[in-house]
Protein backbone atom coordinates (compact mmCIF):
# COMPACT_ATOMS: atom_id res chain seq x y z
CA UNK A 1 0.00 0.00 0.00
CA UNK A 2 2.84 2.41 0.85
CA UNK A 3 4.51 1.88 -2.54
CA UNK A 4 1.23 2.41 -4.38
CA UNK A 5 0.47 5.69 -2.59
CA UNK A 6 4.02 6.96 -3.06
CA UNK A 7 3.94 6.06 -6.77
CA UNK A 8 0.60 7.80 -7.18
CA UNK A 9 1.97 10.92 -5.49
CA UNK A 10 5.05 10.96 -7.74
CA UNK A 11 2.89 10.62 -10.84
CA UNK A 12 0.54 13.40 -9.72
CA UNK A 13 3.38 15.79 -8.89
CA UNK A 14 5.15 15.03 -12.14
CA UNK A 15 1.96 15.54 -14.15
CA UNK A 16 1.24 18.84 -12.39
CA UNK A 17 4.77 20.13 -13.01
CA UNK A 18 4.68 19.16 -16.68
CA UNK A 19 1.27 20.75 -17.11
CA UNK A 20 2.42 23.92 -15.32
CA UNK A 21 5.44 24.24 -17.59
CA UNK A 22 3.70 23.52 -20.88
CA UNK A 23 0.36 25.23 -20.37
CA UNK A 24 0.06 28.14 -22.81
CA UNK A 25 -2.31 30.01 -20.53
CA UNK A 26 -0.16 32.52 -18.63
CA UNK A 27 -2.00 32.30 -15.30
CA UNK A 28 0.42 30.11 -13.33
CA UNK A 29 2.41 31.34 -10.37
CA UNK A 30 5.20 28.93 -9.40
CA UNK A 31 7.72 29.14 -6.57
CA UNK A 32 10.39 26.74 -5.36
CA UNK A 33 12.79 27.00 -2.41
CA UNK A 34 15.21 24.38 -1.11
CA UNK A 35 17.81 24.76 1.61
CA UNK A 36 20.35 22.91 3.72
CA UNK A 37 21.39 24.13 7.17
CA UNK A 38 24.51 22.78 8.88
CA UNK A 39 25.55 22.98 12.53
CA UNK A 40 28.83 21.66 13.95
CA UNK A 41 30.65 21.83 17.29
CA UNK A 42 33.94 20.24 18.41
CA UNK A 43 35.53 19.93 21.87
CA UNK A 44 38.78 18.37 22.99
CA UNK A 45 38.54 15.60 25.58
CA UNK A 46 40.04 17.90 28.23
CA UNK A 47 37.78 20.91 27.55
CA UNK A 48 37.03 21.98 31.15
CA UNK A 49 33.94 24.06 30.45
CA UNK A 50 32.11 20.94 29.28
CA UNK A 51 30.44 20.13 26.00
CA UNK A 52 30.11 17.38 23.45
CA UNK A 53 31.21 17.28 19.81
CA UNK A 54 28.27 17.15 17.41
CA UNK A 55 27.21 17.66 13.83
CA UNK A 56 23.72 18.23 12.49
CA UNK A 57 21.96 19.13 9.27
CA UNK A 58 18.44 20.12 8.30
CA UNK A 59 17.08 20.05 4.76
CA UNK A 60 13.85 21.71 3.71
CA UNK A 61 11.91 22.15 0.50
CA UNK A 62 8.90 24.34 -0.21
CA UNK A 63 7.20 24.46 -3.58
CA UNK A 64 3.96 25.94 -4.89
CA UNK A 65 2.12 25.90 -8.21
CA UNK A 66 -0.98 28.10 -8.24
CA UNK A 67 -3.32 28.57 -11.20
CA UNK A 68 -6.00 31.22 -11.73
CA UNK A 69 -8.34 31.61 -14.68
CA UNK A 70 -11.39 33.78 -14.24
CA UNK A 71 -13.27 32.51 -11.21
CA UNK A 72 -11.41 29.19 -11.11
CA UNK A 73 -8.29 28.63 -9.01
CA UNK A 74 -6.12 25.58 -8.31
CA UNK A 75 -3.49 25.86 -5.55
CA UNK A 76 -0.86 23.19 -4.87
CA UNK A 77 1.79 23.13 -2.13
CA UNK A 78 4.53 20.75 -1.03
CA UNK A 79 6.50 21.11 2.21
CA UNK A 80 9.32 18.74 3.19
CA UNK A 81 11.58 18.96 6.24
CA UNK A 82 14.20 16.44 7.37
CA UNK A 83 17.14 16.65 9.73
CA UNK A 84 19.73 14.47 11.47
CA UNK A 85 21.81 15.02 14.60
CA UNK A 86 24.98 13.11 15.54
CA UNK A 87 26.51 13.55 19.00
CA UNK A 88 29.87 12.02 19.83
CA UNK A 89 29.41 8.57 21.32
CA UNK A 90 25.81 8.20 20.08
CA UNK A 91 24.15 6.95 16.92
CA UNK A 92 22.62 9.54 14.62
CA UNK A 93 19.10 10.63 15.45
CA UNK A 94 16.40 12.59 13.67
CA UNK A 95 15.91 16.21 14.60
CA UNK A 96 12.96 16.95 12.31
CA UNK A 97 10.86 14.93 9.84
CA UNK A 98 7.78 16.25 8.01
CA UNK A 99 6.05 15.62 4.69
CA UNK A 100 3.02 17.76 3.84
CA UNK A 101 1.07 17.99 0.54
CA UNK A 102 -1.95 20.16 -0.15
CA UNK A 103 -4.13 20.68 -3.22
CA UNK A 104 -7.20 22.93 -3.43
CA UNK A 105 -9.66 23.65 -6.25
CA UNK A 106 -11.66 26.84 -5.78
CA UNK A 107 -14.43 28.82 -7.43
CA UNK A 108 -14.82 32.52 -6.64
CA UNK A 109 -18.21 33.53 -5.27
CA UNK A 110 -17.14 37.11 -4.42
CA UNK A 111 -13.99 39.22 -4.40
CA UNK A 112 -12.82 37.70 -1.07
CA UNK A 113 -14.59 34.32 -0.85
CA UNK A 114 -14.17 31.03 -2.73
CA UNK A 115 -16.07 27.77 -2.56
CA UNK A 116 -13.52 24.95 -2.58
CA UNK A 117 -12.74 21.27 -2.36
CA UNK A 118 -9.31 20.16 -1.17
CA UNK A 119 -7.12 17.25 -0.14
CA UNK A 120 -4.03 17.23 2.04
CA UNK A 121 -1.60 14.56 3.19
CA UNK A 122 0.65 14.61 6.25
CA UNK A 123 3.27 12.05 7.26
CA UNK A 124 7.05 11.62 7.62
CA UNK A 125 9.93 10.07 5.68
CA UNK A 126 11.74 7.71 8.07
CA UNK A 127 11.42 5.69 11.24
CA UNK A 128 11.08 7.52 14.55
CA UNK A 129 12.17 6.17 17.92
CA UNK A 130 11.74 6.84 21.60
CA UNK A 131 15.34 6.55 22.72
CA UNK A 132 16.87 4.84 25.78
CA UNK A 133 13.57 3.76 27.30
CA UNK A 134 15.06 1.26 29.75
CA UNK A 135 18.24 0.68 31.74
CA UNK A 136 19.79 -1.25 28.84
CA UNK A 137 19.43 1.72 26.50
CA UNK A 138 16.95 0.04 24.16
CA UNK A 139 15.01 2.16 21.65
CA UNK A 140 11.31 1.87 20.88
CA UNK A 141 9.90 2.28 17.34
CA UNK A 142 7.00 4.73 17.52
CA UNK A 143 6.51 6.07 13.95
CA UNK A 144 7.37 5.60 10.27
CA UNK A 145 6.19 6.65 6.81
CA UNK A 146 2.38 6.21 6.75
CA UNK A 147 2.54 5.27 10.42
CA UNK A 148 0.88 7.54 11.04
CA UNK A 149 -0.24 9.12 7.79
CA UNK A 150 -3.20 11.48 7.52
CA UNK A 151 -5.21 11.99 4.33
CA UNK A 152 -7.92 14.63 4.69
CA UNK A 153 -10.53 15.80 2.21
CA UNK A 154 -12.47 19.03 2.75
CA UNK A 155 -15.43 20.92 1.32
CA UNK A 156 -16.20 24.48 2.33
CA UNK A 157 -15.53 28.19 1.87
CA UNK A 158 -12.26 30.11 1.82
CA UNK A 159 -11.77 33.73 2.84
CA UNK A 160 -8.79 35.24 0.97
CA UNK A 161 -8.76 39.06 1.19
CA UNK A 162 -5.16 39.38 -0.06
CA UNK A 163 -2.38 37.23 -1.61
CA UNK A 164 -0.64 36.43 1.69
CA UNK A 165 -3.51 35.35 3.99
CA UNK A 166 -6.24 32.74 3.65
CA UNK A 167 -8.77 31.12 5.98
CA UNK A 168 -10.55 27.89 5.04
CA UNK A 169 -13.74 26.81 6.82
CA UNK A 170 -14.78 23.22 6.10
CA UNK A 171 -17.93 21.84 7.77
CA UNK A 172 -17.36 18.51 6.01
CA UNK A 173 -13.83 17.10 6.20
CA UNK A 174 -13.46 13.30 6.27
CA UNK A 175 -10.03 12.05 7.38
CA UNK A 176 -8.23 8.72 6.97
CA UNK A 177 -5.50 7.84 9.48
CA UNK A 178 -3.08 5.16 8.22
CA UNK A 179 -1.03 2.83 10.39
CA UNK A 180 0.81 0.70 7.82
CA UNK A 181 3.82 -0.50 9.87
CA UNK A 182 2.93 -3.44 12.11
CA UNK A 183 6.00 -2.82 14.27
CA UNK A 184 4.79 0.71 14.99
CA UNK A 185 1.24 -0.53 15.57
CA UNK A 186 2.51 -2.79 18.36
CA UNK A 187 3.69 0.28 20.28
CA UNK A 188 1.49 3.20 19.17
CA UNK A 189 -2.04 3.25 17.69
CA UNK A 190 -2.62 6.97 16.84
CA UNK A 191 -6.36 6.49 17.25
CA UNK A 192 -6.52 3.53 14.82
CA UNK A 193 -8.62 0.69 16.35
CA UNK A 194 -6.89 -2.53 17.34
CA UNK A 195 -6.73 -5.02 14.49
CA UNK A 196 -7.09 -2.33 11.81
CA UNK A 197 -4.60 -0.34 9.77
CA UNK A 198 -6.91 2.57 8.81
CA UNK A 199 -9.22 4.77 10.86
CA UNK A 200 -11.96 6.67 9.01
CA UNK A 201 -13.57 9.81 10.43
CA UNK A 202 -16.43 10.80 8.13
CA UNK A 203 -18.27 13.38 10.25
CA UNK A 204 -15.76 16.10 10.97
CA UNK A 205 -14.90 19.75 10.34
CA UNK A 206 -11.61 21.48 9.66
CA UNK A 207 -10.27 25.03 9.95
CA UNK A 208 -7.09 26.05 8.12
CA UNK A 209 -5.27 29.37 8.14
CA UNK A 210 -2.12 30.36 6.24
CA UNK A 211 0.05 33.47 6.31
CA UNK A 212 3.03 33.93 3.98
CA UNK A 213 4.63 37.36 3.67
CA UNK A 214 7.90 39.25 3.68
CA UNK A 215 7.64 41.00 7.05
CA UNK A 216 10.94 42.86 6.55
CA UNK A 217 13.38 43.30 3.69
CA UNK A 218 14.75 39.80 2.94
CA UNK A 219 12.82 38.32 5.90
CA UNK A 220 9.92 35.97 5.15
CA UNK A 221 7.44 34.58 7.66
CA UNK A 222 5.21 31.61 6.84
CA UNK A 223 2.58 30.32 9.27
CA UNK A 224 0.19 27.38 8.85
CA UNK A 225 -2.52 26.42 11.33
CA UNK A 226 -5.03 23.59 11.18
CA UNK A 227 -7.75 22.51 13.61
CA UNK A 228 -9.61 19.23 13.14
CA UNK A 229 -12.94 18.62 14.89
CA UNK A 230 -14.66 15.23 15.00
CA UNK A 231 -18.40 15.79 15.50
CA UNK A 232 -18.70 12.50 17.41
CA UNK A 233 -16.07 13.64 19.93
CA UNK A 234 -17.10 17.28 20.22
CA UNK A 235 -15.21 18.76 23.17
CA UNK A 236 -12.34 21.18 23.62
CA UNK A 237 -9.83 18.49 24.61
CA UNK A 238 -10.72 16.36 21.58
CA UNK A 239 -9.94 19.01 18.96
CA UNK A 240 -6.66 18.41 17.11
CA UNK A 241 -4.38 21.40 16.54
CA UNK A 242 -1.36 21.61 14.22
CA UNK A 243 0.83 24.68 13.81
CA UNK A 244 3.88 25.14 11.57
CA UNK A 245 6.10 28.23 11.38
CA UNK A 246 9.11 29.06 9.22
CA UNK A 247 11.07 32.31 9.48
CA UNK A 248 13.73 32.79 6.79
CA UNK A 249 16.20 35.67 6.68
CA UNK A 250 18.34 35.96 3.55
CA UNK A 251 21.92 37.14 4.13
CA UNK A 252 22.60 37.20 0.40
CA UNK A 253 21.38 35.36 -2.69
CA UNK A 254 22.31 31.91 -1.36
CA UNK A 255 23.04 32.21 2.39
CA UNK A 256 20.16 32.28 4.86
CA UNK A 257 19.26 31.94 8.52
CA UNK A 258 16.29 29.63 9.00
CA UNK A 259 14.12 29.13 12.10
CA UNK A 260 11.51 26.34 11.91
CA UNK A 261 9.00 25.05 14.45
CA UNK A 262 6.11 22.61 14.62
CA UNK A 263 3.46 22.28 17.33
CA UNK A 264 0.92 19.46 17.58
CA UNK A 265 -1.88 18.69 20.00
CA UNK A 266 -3.62 15.42 19.16
CA UNK A 267 -5.29 13.54 22.00
CA UNK A 268 -5.02 10.27 20.03
CA UNK A 269 -1.23 10.60 20.10
CA UNK A 270 -0.51 12.20 23.48
CA UNK A 271 -2.33 14.13 26.19
CA UNK A 272 0.31 16.88 26.08
CA UNK A 273 1.48 19.34 23.46
CA UNK A 274 4.23 18.11 21.12
CA UNK A 275 6.72 20.54 19.60
CA UNK A 276 10.02 20.71 17.79
CA UNK A 277 12.24 23.62 16.74
CA UNK A 278 15.40 24.07 14.72
CA UNK A 279 17.67 27.03 13.95
CA UNK A 280 20.42 26.97 11.36
CA UNK A 281 22.62 28.89 8.98
CA UNK A 282 22.78 27.41 5.53
CA UNK A 283 22.28 27.56 1.80
CA UNK A 284 18.93 28.48 0.26
CA UNK A 285 18.13 28.19 -3.45
CA UNK A 286 14.93 29.76 -4.76
CA UNK A 287 13.18 29.97 -8.10
CA UNK A 288 9.96 31.74 -8.88
CA UNK A 289 7.97 32.74 -11.89
CA UNK A 290 4.97 35.01 -12.02
CA UNK A 291 3.28 35.57 -15.36
CA UNK A 292 0.17 37.60 -16.03
CA UNK A 293 -2.20 37.20 -18.95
Amino acid sequence: MKKSILLLFILLVNSAMVFAQTEADTTWRRTFAAGINLNQAAFSDNWKAGGISSIAFNANLDARADYVSGKISWDNAVQMQYGLLKNKGEEKRKSIDRLYLDSKYGYAISSDWNAFVSANFLSQFAKGYEYDIDADGNDRLISNFLSPGFLTFALGAEYKPNPYFSLRLSPFAPRFTFLADDAVAANERYGVPEGKSVRTEWLAAMIQATYNRDVLTNVNLRLNYMAYINYQELSGKQIDHMFNAVLTAKVNRYINVNLMGNLIYDHDQDTGVQYNQSLGLGILYTMQGFTVR
